[in-house]
């Protein structure tokens, strides 16, 4: 296992008010995506805030609702929209692996962190370090409605992988590939318009990259 800097990740600052996040939502159409009303949204968000769950939680919508195809566009950075690498037409299809989702269209998730201090490792070393620590990694969906939520999350050599979401092949295995969010160099077929453009990519399982940490929760709840 790589040598790291022990401790949590550069701290960030806690999400906005989950009624923030819901009017956020709501103004950029993901309600309608996920077939929901905006009154809905509100109420979720407001009986969440005014329980026990709702400081510094994430308001996401689940995936078979609001998939990553159509919530990647929605991310911005310098005033450009984020996408979906070419090489990746399967994204949708990166399922919640080892992991159960509140089984609710919208639902909480806590305690977020970037794992900035497991950058250069491989996902396969760090998904047992982070079950050790009594967290889950954050599926590719929930990375992107953190970004969305807050942009400041997503910094360049800060970026990180959600390797909650996995591709199974149809003879049972997985695909090689994990999904990451990291911002475009404007190299390759991204093209250079995109130069600094969120980016929904992916890399190997078994590969080491020092600027992609692993994002995780410490719980979900519906």
């Amino acid at each position: 296992m790589p040598e790291t800097t022990p401790g949590p990740s550069t701290v960030l600052t806690a999400p906005p008010a989950l009624s923030a996040q819901a009017e956020r939502l709501i103004e950029l159409g993901v309600h309608e995506t996920a077939g929901l009303s905006a009154e809905e949204i509100r109420t979720f968000a407001a009986r969440a805030e005014a329980g026990a769950d709702g400081p510094g939680a994430l308001l996401a919508v689940h995936p078979d609702r609001a998939p990553a195809s159509a919530l990647a566009p929605l991310l911005r950075r310098d005033g450009k929209p984020g996408f979906v690498v070419v090489d990746m037409p399967d994204v949708d299809e990166f399922a919640p692996s080892a992991l159960a989702l509140p089984d609710a269209p919208l639902y909480l998730v806590h305690g977020i962190d970037r794992g900035d201090h497991m950058a250069n490792w491989s996902p396969d070393e760090a998904l047992p370090a982070l079950t050790k620590e009594d967290r889950t990694p954050l599926v590719l969906t929930e990375g992107i409605h953190w970004v969305l939520q807050q942009p400041e999350a997503l910094e360049r050599n800060l970026c990180f992988m959600t390797i909650g979401s996995r591709l199974r092949k149809p003879n049972g295995s997985f695909d090689a590939r994990t999904p990451a969010i990291w911002i475009s160099n404007g190299t390759g077929r991204d093209g250079r318009e995109r130069r600094n453009a969120p980016k929904v990519g992916w890399c190997w399982w078994n590969n080491r990259h020092t600027w992609l940490g692993f994002a995780s929760t410490t719980g979900r709840r519906g």
